[in-house]
């Protein structure tokens, strides 16, 4: 089928070339949202787990406390893309050394999300940037990962 618009061009004349891109305007930088105390997370203890925006879509999130430093990662497997506690905030297998999928039994390292062991392969976890400061422990937001927008419904539970 001949497209209608290049049969209403005359004889050995050209289309105009089409508008060129424009890259879509980032959001706005959000300044970083609060957790909890410090204190709460206990070394290689329960984790606080959090609702996020992920590419506009409610998930869940935590951040636990891991020598000595606190990490934060998407609750979502990369095997699958299944939230990882064994119970709420339970994260780490019984020697505390792994993020453990209680699905598939993935194992992740806690300093960096990384696949240690099972069906994760070469994959790794989705860092959330997570700071201490002044006793208090934060995480800040990125284009694709942001807060919960207010009335989103919070992503269902494991």
């Amino acid at each position: 089928m001949a497209d209608d618009a290049a049969d209403a061009l005359p004889p050995g004349s050209t289309p105009p070339a089409p508008a060129p891109l424009r890259p879509l305007p980032r959001p706005p930088k959000l300044p970083r949202q609060h957790l909890c105390a410090s204190g709460q997370l206990e070394e290689k203890g329960r984790a606080l787990v959090f609702d996020v925006s992920h590419f506009r879509e409610p998930a869940r999130a935590f951040v636990l406390r891991f020598e000595g430093r606190v990490v934060a990662y998407l609750n979502r497997c990369v095997h699958v893309p299944t939230e990882l506690d064994w119970q709420p905030g339970v994260f780490l297998d019984s020697g505390r050394e792994f993020i453990l999928c209680s699905i598939h039994g993935a194992a992740y390292d806690p300093r960096n999300g990384r696949c240690a062991g099972g069906p994760c392969g070469q994959g790794k976890l989705l860092r959330i940037e997570a700071v201490e400061d002044a006793g208090q422990v934060y995480w800040e937001p990125t284009a694709d990962t942001r807060p919960l927008p207010p009335g989103q419904a919070p992503a269902p539970g494991p």
